[in-house]
This record gives structure tokens, C-alpha cells and sequence, in this order.
């Protein structure tokens, strides 16, 4: 990685003042709203204007899934942000994809886009298309595809080590038994970027150093091509939401001041 910034504790300490800006969270696959309650928590005791989209398909959600897809998850994003402007944009995971679109579409309403372990596609990439060069990742040995169901799944077993390897045991034993297959057609749509847009957006990576659903090589990848100079790093498993939620809240409320 090329000009990273190191981001020391007494930065993060120093960003408690109230914040007027819009933060909105955009959730990954195999996961929900409701799964960023604790970084929620934080935000909202810092006096963040938050959002957390819960999209559709996910958590409580029963959009039957013949009428998912890409399109409908940036449209419940763009409809959750609004008029805002100033928004700092979140995507965690295949939420990364999601963001992306959006700044592509309202990109002057953007403040600040923040990865964390996500996908940070370039013009006519997917999900499927950049995991597909990922040779760290657990997930595609352990994928289960439904293509008449249109959805897909991962192994009960490998769900912890997948996800959520350095989580408390009852937390990964609850997501190992309540965790919904994924929808298929969002994962393969590509996205469609411009340099007049989305390019011009800054935009902040956080890392996730333990990660086997997103490899840390691609990670150091992604955020190179896309030209992204300032990263954070955490040693996480895919969800440092879970293990992480008041550091990772810190850099959040940082970057959105």
C-alpha cells in the first residue's frame, strides 16, 4: 500500500465532538442491519445523524428473492439518504458494491465513502468477479448454490471460520444457526462506474487483516487500484463490527467529521 496514513489513538480520541453529518451503513451478504447494533450504539452516543439500511432480503426482511437485486439495493439506499448531502457512505463486505453504485449516482451528495473489508469494484467488475481472483478466501470451497432457488449458502460448519473466527462462541453459534442464504443476482451484476463520478469521491479503507471471506492480498489489491490513500487496520476476522465495534466506531466518527 502507497501513502498510508498511520492513524494513531490519540486521532481517534479526538473526534468525540458531535457530528452534524449523515452517516449511512450499508451491510455485506449473509448478514443485516440489525447485525451493526453495537457500532450503532456508539455512533448515536457520539450524536451521529445514522442510518443503517437493512436491505432488501436480509434480517427480518421477505422480499421474495425472484425480486432482488442490485438495482433494488441501491435504490433503498439512495431512498434511505434522500436530499441529504454531506452523507458519509459506509459498505461493509458485498456492501462495498452497493456504495460504490450509489456515489456513482448521487456522488455530489457524498461526502466520503468508507470501505471495511469490502469489495471496491472498478467499472464493469461484480462481486463474482473479484472474488474469483481471491486465492485467500474460505469461501468458495465451502459455497453452496441454489440456482433454481436463486440463492446461495455457506457449509453450516465453515460459517464460523468463514466469517467470524475470532467472535465469542455464542455469537457465532447464533449466526451458524440463523444465518439466510444469500441471494444470487445481485452477487454477479457488474456495476457501472465513471471517473466524472465515483472517481471523484474520496474514499477510506479499512482492513481486516484476519479475514478468510475477503483475503487481506485482495484487500491491499483493491484499495490500490482504486487509488484509495488512506487506509486503517484492524486484526479482524470479517467482522470486526462484532469484535471490534468501539475502534471501529472511532474511525467512522473521524472520517465523517
Amino acid at each position: 500500500m502507497k501513502n498510508e496514513k498511520n492513524n494513531t489513538q490519540e486521532e481517534l480520541n479526538s473526534s468525540s465532538s458531535k457530528s452534524t453529518n449523515t452517516i449511512v451503513i450499508v451491510h455485506g451478504a449473509w448478514s443485516s442491519a440489525n447485525d451493526w447494533h453495537h457500532v450503532a450504539g456508539h455512533l448515536n452516543a457520539a450524536g451521529s445523524n445514522l442510518i443503517v439500511v437493512n436491505l432488501a432480503g436480509h434480517g427480518s426482511d421477505e422480499t421474495p428473492i425472484s425480486k432482488i437485486s442490485l438495482q433494488l439495493y441501491v435504490y433503498e439506499v439512495l431512498k434511505a439518504i434522500g436530499n441529504a448531502t454531506n452523507v458519509t457512505l459506509v459498505g461493509h463486505s458485498f456492501g462495498g458494491i452497493v456504495v460504490s453504485e450509489v456515489a456513482e449516482l448521487i456522488a455530489p451528495q457524498i461526502k466520503k465513502l468508507i470501505y471495511i473489508a469490502a469489495f471496491v469494484p472498478r467499472n464493469g467488475d461484480s462481486l463474482l468477479s473479484l472474488a474469483k481472483t481471491d486465492s485467500e478466501s474460505h469461501v468458495g470451497e465451502n459455497l453452496i448454490i441454489d440456482e433454481e432457488a436463486g440463492v446461495a449458502s455457506i457449509t453450516t460448519e465453515a460459517i464460523t471460520d468463514v466469517f467470524l473466527a475470532d467472535a465469542p462462541k455464542q455469537v457465532a453459534e447464533y449466526v451458524t444457526n440463523n444465518l439466510r442464504p444469500e441471494p444470487l443476482a445481485p452477487l454477479s451484476t457488474p456495476v457501472t462506474l465513471t471517473d466524472a463520478n465515483f472517481g471523484k469521491v474520496t474514499k477510506v479503507y479499512i482492513h481486516s487483516q484476519n479475514d478468510h471471506t475477503i483475503g487481506y492480498s485482495l484487500q491491499q489489491r483493491m484499495v490500490e487500484d482504486a487509488g484509495i490513500l488512506r487506509t486503517y487496520s484492524l486484526p479482524s476476522s470479517h467482522t470486526p463490527f462484532i469484535v471490534f465495534p468501539q475502534i471501529l466506531s472511532a474511525i467512522i466518527t473521524l472520517e465523517a467529521n
